[in-house]
């Protein structure tokens, strides 16, 4: 399973406020049938291919360009390990048992 984390900021949209542009990028990427998790800095997915991970990056890169934004900035970060099956939850786990 391969993790990605995606981060989009767009800019030129006439207010600070971003609620409204990560709302629709959260639509968008179920409506892909991807399993956003939100966080407060981005989004996390899982997925079973590289294609996948970029697919779900020009999703989230386009959204605000057809909401209106002047120019966007996308951040994208890939883990994938190939020695053992991971996911967001086991790597969540883990860390919890070690705080534990």
């Amino acid at each position: 399973m391969i993790i990605v984390n995606l981060t989009v900021v767009p800019i030129g949209t006439g207010t600070p406020s971003l609620s409204a542009y990560v709302a629709d990028v959260q639509r968008r990427l179920e409506e892909a049938g991807f399993e956003p998790h939100l966080h407060a800095m981005g989004t996390v997915l899982e997925v079973d291919a590289l294609e996948r991970a970029f697919d779900a990056a020009k999703i989230v890169h386009n959204a605000p360009f057809d909401a209106g934004a002047l120019r966007v900035v996308t951040s994208i970060s890939i883990d994938e390990r190939r020695d053992k099956k991971g996911s967001i939850e086991q790597k969540l786990r883990s860390i919890r048992e070690k705080l534990s």
